[in-house]
């Protein structure tokens, strides 16, 4: 399929407000590009009310912001969400929007988590919070009006990096009930360069120069990129996960991660929702207000969400 056109002319945009020569972003950058990015993000989220709280992490207190629709009873299914910005951009406030449709679409009382960002806070910081948040969820349930037995744990772009390594290191070691793991565009290898992040290196909304600063940012020095607690990708074992919920664009560079990690799954004999989305960019979900496609992947992923919860 050719470049949706209203994708095209989002990039056309994007490519003519940015500077000639592409050089590497600094972090204040990035997160304000980010942030006038998710400005595009508009979902419907009828009755939902949101609360904020902190919750105990290893290196110190993170903010959460709580989502509760209001079709939610007394015990929901539980959704953790870890918002995307390559791990160095991003926060609750960014994706404030997609978290509240998620939580509407899905029936599921959502836990956005603004874990730390690197360079600040590199490697394994936003992993060790992830984890550390998800098994507070876990404990916390009836406190959050949260079925404990009903857990999906998802993320957005390196937020689903994040959400994959969760369902992983659950699966080895603390037992935690996770039904469903949902991930949105997701960046899943950083050891090789696929033929999607060399097709799409440039001019498609996220682009190897900014790739590639991200990964500097968050990986201190002499790290194996294809650990599977940095490149889920790269994991041995993965019979047993939870349900995927996976979500890929045929335009974007992370596209084949995304795509190989949903076979693998499959090939490991895990229960997978996959699409492609035809003629799609990465963050897609959150263009609402450009990309009419926006809204009907949250309404899908709320369908596959509340089948997976249900079964």
């Amino acid at each position: 399929m050719p470049l949706d056109p209203l994708a095209k002319r989002l990039l056309t945009m994007m490519a003519a407000a940015a500077p000639q020569a592409r050089s590497r972003p600094s972090v204040e950058m990035r997160r304000q590009s980010l942030a006038k990015l998710m400005q595009f993000a508009r979902a419907e989220a009828p009755g939902v009310t949101a609360s904020d709280g902190v919750l105990p992490g290893p290196g110190g207190e993170l903010p959460f912001r709580l989502y509760s629709p209001e079709s939610a009873g007394e015990r929901a299914p539980g959704f953790v969400f870890f918002h995307g910005g390559g791990l160095v951009a991003g926060s609750i406030a960014t994706h404030d929007r997609i978290a509240a449709a998620l939580a509407h679409a899905t029936g599921c009382r959502l836990l956005s988590i603004d874990y730390r960002l690197a360079p600040e806070h590199k490697y394994p910081a936003a992993v060790d919070d992830a984890i550390a948040a998800t098994e507070w969820v876990a404990r916390e349930a009836s406190s959050l009006g949260i079925d404990a037995e009903r857990l999906v744990i998802g993320g957005d772009s390196a937020g689903a990096t994040l959400a994959a390594i969760v369902c992983q290191e659950a699966a080895q070691s603390t037992g935690l009930s996770i039904v469903a793991q949902c991930l949105i565009c997701p960046v899943l290898d950083f050891e090789e360069t696929s033929p999607s992040r060399a097709a799409f290196a440039e001019g498609h909304l996220i682009d190897h120069v900014t790739i590639e600063a991200d990964l500097s940012d968050y990986l201190p020095e002499g790290l194996d990129a294809a650990d599977p607690r940095i490149s889920p990708l790269r994991a041995t074992r993965v019979a047993g996960l939870p349900t995927a919920i996976i979500h890929t664009a045929e335009f974007d560079p992370m596209r084949d991660e995304g795509n190989a990690y949903a076979r693998k799954l499959l090939a490991a004999g895990v229960a997978v929702e996959h699409v492609c989305h035809d003629g799609m960019v990465h963050n897609f979900h959150a263009m609402g207000a450009i990309l009419p496609q926006a809204q009907l992947v949250l309404s899908q992923i709320g369908e596959q969400v509340r089948r997976a919860v249900e079964k």
